[in-house]
């Protein structure tokens, strides 16, 4: 995790004191985030940067990746609606639609009273809510899932001896009374299982989560489709420039 290539802003040593934030979703971000500032955008002319852009330029030249990025033709979207969030379902579109609006409502529902994000350059900390939001989506939907509540229950577990409370997660466990049959299927409720189906809703919070993660990197071009090979490219690259000497 150390080397790996993280967005810029969102690396091991940027969250290495692991302390959180809390949005008004549920979801967390990583403490101390300043909404001000600016993510990764993507470059037309690396080589016309200084210093690291030059770096980049020709080590993205040097592994023959193309990180320019021109909007590619496509059907008229609905009015105030960008591509991006096009892509993305509640909650996720609605926060991308609130930071292009405008800096007055960038922040409408987040829980904080910081409005200064840029609406044409969200900033880390609004990129990590994007991430973060679409991440506890797709958890909600796989623990509805793995534990439906009309099958289960949460039973607190054991304080330990000299606690208050306990430091461990509610106990989930089947409802007393559910039928056998009810009872077999919530054994097969499983990671496995589920990811062996992975029904169209799961692909499809996976896809948004794949979106938000492709945004805070910078990637506008980024879509499903694109070749795990272009993305590996892309990555070592980044790799590649940040390890590269001050020369």
């Amino acid at each position: 995790f150390e080397t790996f290539p993280f967005p810029a802003g969102l690396t091991p040593a940027d969250t290495a004191h692991q302390q959180t934030e809390t949005l008004d979703t549920g979801a967390q971000i990583p403490a101390g985030l300043e909404p001000s500032g600016l993510a990764p955008q993507p470059q037309t002319k690396p080589n016309d940067k200084a210093g690291v852009g030059r770096r980049m330029g020709a080590i993205l030249k040097s592994h023959n990746v193309t990180y320019g990025y021109e909007p590619p033709a496509s059907a008229p979207l609905p009015p105030g609606q960008s591509a991006a969030a096009s892509r993305f379902s509640a909650p996720v579109a609605s926060i991308l639609r609130q930071a292009q609006d405008g800096p007055s409502s960038a922040r409408t529902g987040l829980g904080s009273n910081r409005t200064d994000v840029r609406a044409s350059e969200p900033g880390i900390w609004q990129l990590a809510i994007n991430i973060a939001n679409a991440a506890k989506h797709l958890n909600d939907l796989r623990n509805n899932w793995l534990n439906p509540p009309e099958w289960t229950r949460q039973v607190p577990e054991v304080v330990p001896l000299g606690m208050d409370k306990s430091p461990y997660p509610d106990r989930i466990e089947p409802k007393p009374g559910i039928s056998e049959a009810d009872a077999n299927a919530l054994q097969k409720r499983t990671l496995t299982n589920l990811y062996n189906l992975r029904p169209q809703w799961l692909a499809h919070a996976h896809g948004q989560l794949d979106l938000a993660v492709a945004a805070a990197y910078g990637w506008p071009d980024y879509s499903a489709a694109m070749p795990d090979d272009e993305i590996l490219k892309r990555l070592l690259a980044l790799n590649l420039a940040r390890t590269a000497p001050n020369t």
